[in-house]
């Protein structure tokens, strides 16, 4: 970016621009609608660089937060395709809830893929939060109803369903994501929160994802991991201007403790470091 205004600003700034922000995988639709709004802003005098970043704060929206209730069962169901980090951010989720004073619940509902209960298990240990689990092969409809009616004999505050990950292409297996939703809701339980887990180094591919879970699932905000190495995670841009899904929170690193409140004015600095 310093380079890019560095040398003030012709009529192939921004072009380069753009393709500046495409290489952070802020996605061609997101991008160009950037460059647009920051070039009308842009007159003689102005830091075009200060203009940009604050469109993007402005599109990446209030820093996150989860919504849940005081009164009554949060629920949480975090959806992602495999190897996105799923599993492992529902355990640093549970452990910041329990830090926060609140009691934790989660359903194994990963009943799919061989080990998920076992590694579940070792997270719901560190965090502090009572698993409810069933045998691989289970169903995971089944799996999510038994932790709702065990979460509420407890009086629990929180709980976290754990879902199979899957490829968002994968009809059968997203049309079972929205019958453990179903399943939930049926027994009086709200789900407060959706949580789609992302890998910051997706790409261009992370849009298509979250389009087919917010269709499956009413997706209500992202949880972008993978965010210690040198991954930009610029797609999240994408998700927020096309399906207006916020980012709710933020893995950096492997820890328990790695999973941040999203913030947009930092991400914004991170996003256009050079």
């Amino acid at each position: 970016m310093r380079t890019l205004f560095g040398r003030g600003v012709a009529e192939d700034t921004w072009t380069q621009l753009e393709d500046v922000l495409l290489k952070a995988d802020v996605g061609p639709r997101a991008a160009s609608d950037l460059v647009a709004r920051v070039r009308a802003a842009y007159a003689d005098g102005v830091d075009p660089a200060a203009l940009l970043r604050d469109e993007i704060v402005e599109v990446l929206g209030p820093d996150g937060r989860l919504e849940l209730p005081g009164n009554r069962l949060g629920v949480v169901l975090v959806v992602g395709v495999n190897g996105s980090g799923k599993t492992t951010t529902i355990g640093k989720l549970a452990k910041r809830l329990a830090d926060e004073g609140r009691s934790v619940s989660l359903a194994g509902s990963d009943t799919f893929r061989a080990a998920a209960g076992e590694q579940l298990a070792v997270w719901a240990g560190r965090a502090g939060a009572h698993l409810v689990s069933q045998a691989r092969g289970a169903d995971p409809g089944a799996v999510a109803f038994d932790a709702v009616m065990s979460a509420t004999a407890r009086s629990a505050d929180v709980l976290i369903v754990d879902t199979a990950g899957r490829l968002h292409t994968q009809t059968p297996l997203m049309d079972e994501l929205s019958k453990v939703k179903r399943v939930i809701q049926k027994t009086g339980a709200t789900v407060d929160e959706t949580l789609l887990v992302l890998d910051a180094t997706t790409g261009q591919n992370g849009i298509a994802q979250a389009r087919a879970f917010t269709d499956a699932v009413s997706v209500s905000g992202v949880v972008l991991t993978k965010m210690d190495g040198s991954a930009k995670g610029g797609i999240v841009l994408a998700v927020r201007e096309e399906l207006g899904v916020p980012v709710r929170l933020v893995g950096v690193g492997e820890g328990i403790a790695d999973l941040q409140p999203f913030v947009a004015r930092a991400f914004t600095e991170r996003l256009l470091e050079s």
